[in-house]
């Protein structure tokens, strides 16, 4: 299957930064040409961007596909009462059909946004399912079954024996790692330290070490959080992580805002990915991270919306513009410019992703992973004597992404869906956090 897309504006995000104008040709998965003008060929589907942009798919490094029911459900609490009172009860009652649709429903808002990869952390049970979803839509994805064996007010059914929760994720992993010729990757995905024992993470530690997959977990998200994990282990979060052998570059952290010195000198030293999640950090009032510091000390940092109850959408496009705006009061108006912002939320995302070979710019050789902007209209303009990338950051939104290509596949034509049925997924998303809401009150929340 050829693609040729014509006549466009291309951000390539290379090496080079450049910015050019003309055609980009698609062979199967990958990109085989990018030229002024490509001739002499017959492709199967030709593409007119003439007056168009065309970006390296958005990467979004931490979403929670089995959250995207409960957008609403969550509102104005933090982090661990949103956690206790609200997700964990709802995480409780689902079931197969609604962790489907939740995925389905969190799929289609990122794909119609712009966003062709993501680093997913599922919940306890039916994980299955969400895998299944993400092989229908297209879209590239590492994803894993969260993993819970300890840990106050939590519902009993989402505590795990340890050597189940164990077993559970190898199989997912035999299963679906490398499905599609590598466009699903797994990863093993505790919840954060303090819902997991020692026996656990030390067993991931292993296994990640085995099957050469990423940990993907959260840390230092909120300050009583870090309390109770000084409690129990003595030590602060990313201290301990490195403690028990997880500090290395196969490790992704989320949120990363309540740091010290030491912490932040581990996750450089061992090649800790970190991702930042503005929006999710703002409502859930847990802070501002610093990620001017952390660029300027090498860290690997990416972008993610987190999950739609602690944000209430999954738009990179406002992840960065969130991205560039917070840092400025405390770090001034350049601390986070445009090009640093864009570069977090594509090849920022391909290193989290460990993939930074393979997508994160337009080049020949890497996948064709391609997101076709049209910013003809009054909230983009004008279009001359304006940097692109500032133009991208600041001012596009979701609604001006016209078609994504993922793996070579285009599954989104004119902001029509291909792989997903948007009103079947709605009607269903619907009728299942109506049952999901239903069952909450017959949960054993016995702890």
């Amino acid at each position: 299957m050829e693609i040729l897309i014509k006549n466009a504006e291309i951000i390539t995000m290379n090496e080079k930064s450049e910015i050019l104008h003309g055609d980009l040709l698609i062979r199967d998965d990958r990109i085989v040409a990018i030229e002024n003008k490509i001739e002499n060929v017959t492709p199967d589907k030709m593409i007119d961007a003439t007056g168009k942009t065309v970006i390296p798919g958005l990467i979004q490094s931490h979403i929670h596909l089995c959250q995207t029911l409960f957008r609403g459900q969550g509102d104005d609490l933090e982090l661990l009462d949103w956690l206790s009172k609200k997700i964990w009860p709802l995480e409780a009652a689902h079931d197969e059909e609604s962790i489907y649709y939740s995925a389905m429903l969190g799929l289609g808002e990122l794909i119609r946004s712009g966003t062709t990869s993501i680093i997913d952390m599922e919940t306890v049970r039916h994980t299955e399912y969400a895998f299944q979803a993400i092989a229908e839509s297209g879209i590239r994805a590492i994803a894993g079954k969260v993993m819970m064996d300890q840990g106050a007010n939590v519902p009993s059914i989402l505590l795990e024996n340890t050597s189940s929760s164990i077993q559970e994720s190898v199989d997912l992993l035999e299963k679906w790692h490398l499905f599609d010729n590598g466009r699903i990757h797994y990863a093993f995905s505790p919840r954060f330290v303090i819902s997991c024992s020692e026996k656990m993470l030390t067993q991931v530690r292993d296994l990640s070490q085995q099957y050469q997959v990423m940990v993907h977990t959260h840390a230092s998200e909120n300050q009583t959080e870090i309390e109770m994990v000084e409690r129990e282990r003595g030590m602060r979060n990313v201290v301990y992580l490195d403690h028990i052998g997880l500090a290395n570059p196969r490790l992704l952290l989320a949120h990363c805002i309540w740091l010290d010195e030491q912490e932040k000198r581990i996750i450089r030293d061992r090649g800790v990915k970190v991702s930042h999640c503005p929006g999710s950090n703002l409502k859930l009032a847990s802070g501002v991270a610093n990620t001017p510091e952390m660029l300027d000390q090498g860290v690997f940092l990416s972008i993610g919306a987190d999950g739609a109850p602690c944000n209430n959408n999954l738009d990179m496009f406002n992840e960065m513009r969130l991205t560039a705006l917070i840092q400025k009061p405390d770090h001034g108006p350049t601390a986070m410019d445009a090009k640093k912002v864009f570069k977090m939320a594509t090849m920022g995302g391909a290193a989290a992703m460990g993939m930074e070979k393979e997508i994160g710019s337009l080049e020949v050789g890497k996948k064709a992973d391609i997101v076709i902007l049209d910013l003809n209209d009054f909230h983009t303009y004008p279009s001359t004597e304006v940097d692109p990338i500032s133009r991208i950051v600041y001012s596009t939104t979701r609604a001006d992404v016209e078609t994504s290509i993922i793996n070579g596949k285009i599954v989104m034509e004119d902001q029509h869906l291909l792989t997903i049925d948007k009103s079947i997924v709605l009607k269903e998303a619907n009728s299942s956090i109506q049952r999901l809401v239903r069952r909450i009150s017959r949960v054993d929340t016995m702890i």
